[in-house]
């Protein structure tokens, strides 16, 4: 059996590889691939495979956007360190999801049905069914946030969240009563936790609750201009994109 195994932790991808090979000695790891980039990369011309190992969170971001540009034709076993991407139904459709830290008895599990599922008639039946659930489950957004201010800590909830912005390397979570805190998540990070119908992102300084845009103005070259509420920050006029601005408009005409 050929796997492929896209990982973007050394010491994980190595654990992995001893996992597999305690399980069968005739396993053969053809490629480790450490990002999103790789993986596009490497899938242009890929050799014979016949399994994949992907981790969920790559470096470059979630790894479901670059597998569904790719015309895959081996199965896929998803392994993550956060289980809200976990769905029952894996348990029945011969592609598995496994936690991290990956017990070695549950990777024989899903290398079982592997074997199961790759003499089966419906294999690409149970891939296409895996990716579906896969992309609803990533729907499942963000719903607080645990942060630090001084010897304080506080936990706050997104609907009270007014906009994130970014600046001298650091992000910080601006409550409706105006007040920052520092968080520990880069805005992209954010732009895929946060429920896309309530938050957008402008720039690459800011991602904004719908609340918060309350003032539009046209600028030149299609680009728009946003005010932000008044609090105890003090923000320049934001500036839209020509690019992000048609895509802004129609965020708010939904």
């Amino acid at each position: 059996m050929k796997v492929i195994i896209i990982e973007d932790e050394y010491y994980a991808a190595e654990k992995l590889k001893k996992q597999l090979h305690a399980i069968d000695p005739k396993i053969e790891v053809i490629a480790v691939i450490e990002s999103g980039e790789g993986v596009l990369n490497f899938f242009s011309t890929p050799p014979p495979h016949d399994l994949i190992l992907s981790d969920i969170h790559l470096a470059d971001g979630l790894c479901f956007p670059v597998l569904a540009r790719l015309e895959l034709d081996a199965p896929i076993i998803f392994t993550t360190a956060y289980d809200k991407y976990a769905l029952e139904a894996f348990e029945t459709n011969g592609i598995d999801y496994l936690l991290k830290p990956i017990q070695p008895e549950r990777l024989a599990q899903a290398i079982e049905k592997f074997q199961s599922l790759k003499s089966g008639p419906s294999q690409q039946d149970a891939l296409k069914e895996l990716t579906t659930m896969l992309s609803q489950q990533q729907k499942i957004y963000k719903s607080r946030f645990l942060c630090k201010l001084g010897s304080k800590i506080t936990s706050i909830q997104t609907t009270e969240t007014l906009y994130f912005y970014s600046k001298d390397k650091m992000t910080f979570l601006v409550n409706r009563d105006g007040k920052r805190f520092p968080i520990n998540h880069t805005l992209d990070e954010l732009d895929r936790m946060m429920d896309p119908s309530h938050f957008f992102k402008l720039n690459r300084q800011f991602l904004v609750h719908f609340d918060a845009i309350k003032e539009i103005h046209p600028h030149f070259k299609g680009r728009l201009k946003i005010k932000l509420p008044k609090s105890e920050l003090q923000h320049e006029d934001i500036v839209v994109s020509t690019e992000r601005s048609p895509l802004l408009k129609s965020w708010l005409d939904r």
